[in-house]
């Protein structure tokens, strides 16, 4: 997915509603003026990634992105830049995000949280097999498009790895043990966080809240999460395979890989042939008026503060 023609500029595009708003930066719904196609542009704020010394993660964000194709997974476009911000023109998916829907039901049931987490395991059988980790999967990072079935977004924390990283970058409650003990680590964080995704999904919460950062890192580096009765016995067991604190016996790390999850009794008889196609029917359908319909989103003020332009051109020159 690419635009053509001339370089991009903020004049291709009509700026509408803001979609998302992040730290330093929005997603905001945008049309492009000549054909008025609907897209998202990744607006961020260059003062702010600066500050937070996020540059090298942004531009990592933008390659990693411009290189990928799959269907659970916001397809890249283009970027531009001016004085104070830059610009990643995306996808639209104009379902809304995940966390709202998780939110609104609670909890899902079992059927339900097995569709999801199926798309899951396909994203990271991917992005592995590319040698990228992903290391933030959490609901805010899932939107649903308009056929209800996910799409992956911010790959700030994305990093190709061919072995172990040492770099921190992640989600706390979605952390693995090996990254808050500073061991190194590799694509197993995410089949971690995959164990984390799917109690969330079932149980309402992470395995390991609490009130105290502290008291979250101390439950994760014991690894003993407790399972409300109500949960799936072989959801359970996925689970705990998942949350398995010794990488050496922890399910997707081992020699098989991902196909140790997509065949764990859990997903027995589920149709993994008809998911990329987008034949199974999604267990929640977005209301959609129209294709330029923002309603799934919450609504965001326009952000008063003035601009700061950065004169570093060096800094962003990769992006």
């Amino acid at each position: 997915m690419a635009l053509s023609g001339s370089p991009l500029s903020l004049e291709n595009f009509e700026i509408g509603v803001t979609l998302i708003a992040g730290s330093f930066g929005r997603l905001k719904y945008a049309t492009h003026k000549e054909d008025g196609e609907p897209w998202s542009i990744k607006i961020t704020k260059k003062a702010e990634a600066i500050r937070l010394g996020q540059v090298d993660y942004v531009i990592s964000e933008k390659t990693i992105l411009s290189n990928l194709d799959h269907p659970f997974i916001i397809k890249f476009a283009g970027t531009f830049q001016d004085a104070c911000y830059l610009y990643m023109v995306l996808e639209c998916v104009m379902g809304g995000d995940f966390l709202a829907q998780l939110q609104c039901a609670q909890r899902f049931d079992n059927n339900q949280a097995k569709f999801y987490a199926a798309q899951v395991v396909l994203i990271f059988e991917y992005l592995h097999s590319q040698d990228i980790i992903y290391r933030d999967l959490k609901p805010e990072n899932l939107l649903l498009d308009r056929r209800g079935y996910l799409k992956l977004i911010d790959f700030r924390c994305a990093k190709r790895v061919a072995f172990k990283t040492f770099t921190l970058c992640g989600t706390e409650d979605y952390m693995a043990p090996e990254e808050l003990l500073s061991k190194g680590h590799g694509k197993g964080v995410d089949w971690w966080a995959m164990g984390i995704f799917n109690y969330e999904m079932i149980a309402g919460q992470t395995p390991f809240a609490a009130d105290d950062p502290v008291e979250i890192c101390k439950k994760i580096i014991i690894g003993k999460p407790v399972f409300p009765r109500f949960i799936d016995p072989q959801a359970k067991s996925l689970i705990k395979k998942l949350l398995t604190v010794d990488l050496t016996r922890r399910c997707g790390c081992l020699r098989r890989g991902s196909a140790d999850v997509k065949q764990h009794k859990w997903f027995r008889g589920f149709s993994w042939e008809l998911l990329t196609p987008r034949e199974i029917s999604a267990p929640i359908i977005p209301r959609m008026k129209s294709d330029d319909d923002t309603s799934n989103f919450d609504s965001y003020p326009d952000s008063m503060e003035e601009p700061v332009e950065i004169d570093e051109p060096k800094l962003f020159a990769e992006f």
